[in-house]
Parts: structure tokens; C-alpha cells; sequence
């Protein structure tokens, strides 16, 4: 795997869980759909950070997909959780890829940063799903779930 490919498959994981936070706010009470809205921001944010740099790198990011297939049926705020989970779980795995690929200590220190930031927000939908332990030791090993 190259740099660009890590950055454009970490481009292609922030697309999945944006379309996947767009659906969970339909399945959430109004204490969690604000974390939501914080959560697709950070994710928006990220995936233009990543398309920058990839263009950056001289590839030329991934458009978004018209849709994506969801982990598992959502049907309430725990099943919501844990499609959350899941889109983390996808997000860790690429940012870990890329640390493992990045070539400056800029692009070094995006993918450590992702991959953190997308840790946290996963113990958050873990403890919302009712998944134990909420917390992981590996973030991103994708021998891991």
C-alpha cells in the first residue's frame, strides 16, 4: 500500500461514516443526536483534511459513494450505537493503515489524530450500545472489534 492509497482508503472510510451518522440521527433521542451532529462534523472535517492531502500528494480523492451498506439493521438508540461503532471501528482500521504508511511527520501526526479522535468517539457509542468493554486496548487492529 502507498501513501496515496491509505489516504484515499481513509477518504473512502470517513465517507462510509458520514452516510452512516446521516441514518443513526433518525434513530436517536435528542440528548444523543446532538453528540450526532458533533460526531458528522468531526468526520467532515477530517475527510476534507484528508482529501487535501491527498491532493496534496497528487491523487485525487475518491468521490463519495450514492450510498453505502450499513453494518446491521437500525432500528433503535442501542442498534444505532452499534452501527456508530462499527463505522468507527472501519475509520480506526484506515488511519491506522496510514499511519503505518505516512512518509512526513505531518502526515504522521493527521493519521494519529484520526485514529485517536475516532477511539474516543467509539467508547461514547460503545457505552450507548451496551457493548462491554468500551474501551479497546488496540484502537484500529482489525483483529479487534
Amino acid at each position: 500500500m502507498t501513501v496515496p492509497d491509505a489516504l484515499a482508503a481513509a477518504v473512502r472510510a470517513e465517507d462510509a461514516a458520514i452516510f452512516t451518522y446521516g441514518v443513526l440521527t433518525a434513530f436517536t433521542r435528542n440528548d444523543v443526536r446532538a453528540r450526532v451532529a458533533v460526531d458528522i462534523a468531526a468526520h467532515r472535517v477530517r475527510r476534507r483534511d484528508l482529501a487535501d492531502a491527498l491532493t496534496a500528494s497528487g491523487g485525487q480523492a475518491p468521490t463519495p459513494a450514492p450510498g453505502y451498506q450499513l453494518p446491521q439493521k437500525i432500528t433503535d438508540l442501542r442498534s444505532a450505537g452499534r452501527a456508530a461503532v462499527e463505522a468507527e471501528t472501519e475509520t480506526q482500521a484506515a488511519y491506522r493503515a496510514l499511519v503505518e504508511q505516512a512518509d512526513t511527520d505531518q502526515l504522521r501526526r493527521m493519521a494519529c489524530d484520526g485514529l485517536t479522535e475516532s477511539a474516543v468517539r467509539a467508547v461514547y457509542w460503545r457505552g450507548i450500545a451496551g457493548i462491554d468493554p468500551t474501551v479497546i486496548a488496540v484502537p484500529g487492529d482489525p483483529r479487534v472489534k
